[in-house]
């Protein structure tokens, strides 16, 4: 199956620095307004679901980083 984002591994090797367990990120992502399942995260992190723009501010807030720092490799 082709990748369905760009973002995943970047995602999780930023949540894994941040010493955040993917139950741990959803529990942040939650108390800023973003609902998601780790079900959903871990497809995100396996390249098998799609990011949407509005996600990557979460995930970018929650992890203290720039929203560019998901796509370094790709730049």
């Amino acid at each position: 199956m082709d990748k369905r984002n760009l973002i995943g591994g970047n995602l999780k090797k930023y949540r894994q620095l941040n010493n955040l367990s993917q139950r741990n990120f959803i529990i942040k992502l939650s108390l800023l307004g973003l609902n998601l399942d780790q079900a959903s995260l871990a497809r995100i992190e396996t390249y098998k679901r799609e990011v949407y723009d509005y996600e990557l501010l979460y995930f970018s807030k929650v992890l203290d980083i720039k929203i560019e720092d998901l796509y370094e490799v790709l730049l």
